[in-house]
């Protein structure tokens, strides 16, 4: 399959939406309104997801879209795409840079395209499962590094105790090199740039993970759920800069037990 056409509609639709929440960062007066799911949001998510489905509309009407602020259209088509116009809404909204936008593209429920944007800091990294680019140029996971050298990130540490096993994440970072929480999307994207070694989010949405597993595939990495199973579809993930650590990681988090066909 040539994805080089929709390869280029995703970089159309990443600089676009760009343009629309750029303005927004950094203001003092952003509105930001709780929704239903006590999650937040702003004017530039909702108006940011609402272009890119209208140049989708226009240029792939055959195609199904599945977004995080205006749901599903069409999503039994063969291709689908999947948006999440401000993947750390949170930190946008704080003036910290840590944010991006995710774009994917699903064929038959498989994404084999996705983009992670980073609006502000200009930097947009692109994955096929088979090669990462970041800004035009190949992007890579760095070499494998041993558990004890790690530098692990996630996105909200508290998090993991409500939804995983808060001990064992505990004594993972013990263990490692370095903890830090550069989150969201943007962990992602400094691994798949060679910037860190091991990524997790204890809980996900299907516009979360989608454009992550192209992309952190691409440049050479391995992305699992929290249990080792296929990322796809998930609700949760971790990532690794290569299998053998990505072993020990989930081996760590899961007490020994662990669910393989992910791995790879």
């Amino acid at each position: 399959m040539d994805l080089e056409p929709y390869k280029q509609f995703a970089i159309e639709l990443a600089e676009r939406s760009g343009d629309i929440i750029r303005p927004y960062f950094g203001r003092p007066d952003l509105y930001v309104e709780l929704k239903p799911d006590d999650t937040i949001v702003t004017k530039a998510d909702r108006d940011a997801e609402a272009l890119m489905r209208e140049m989708i509309a226009a240029r792939f009407p055959e195609h199904g879209i599945i977004g995080e602020e205006f749901g599903e259209e069409r999503r039994d088509a063969e291709f689908v795409w999947v948006l999440d116009p401000i993947d750390g809404t949170i930190s946008f909204a704080s003036g910290s840079p840590l944010f991006g936008t995710l774009i994917a593209l699903e064929h038959e429920g498989r994404p084999v395209l996705g983009v992670i944007h980073q609006p502000i800091l200009r930097q947009l990294c692109l994955g096929d499962g088979a090669s990462a680019t970041l800004n035009g140029t190949p992007a890579r996971v760095r070499p494998a590094q041993s558990l004890s050298a790690a530098t692990l990130l996630v996105t909200d540490i508290g998090e993991v105790a409500r939804r995983q096993d808060g001990p064992a994440f505990a004594a993972l970072m013990r263990e490692v090199k370095l903890v830090r929480t550069w989150g969201d999307c943007y962990g992602y994207l400094l691994l798949a740039t060679g910037h860190a070694d091991v990524m997790c989010d204890p809980v996900m949405n299907p516009w979360d993970i989608a454009a992550l597993v192209p992309v952190v595939q691409g440049a050479g990495g391995v992305i699992t759920d929290w249990q080792g199973r296929d990322a796809a579809g998930a609700s949760s993930t971790i990532a690794t800069t290569s299998p053998a650590l990505h072993a020990e990681v989930l081996q760590r988090l899961n007490g020994g037990v662990v669910e393989r066909d992910g791995v790879g």
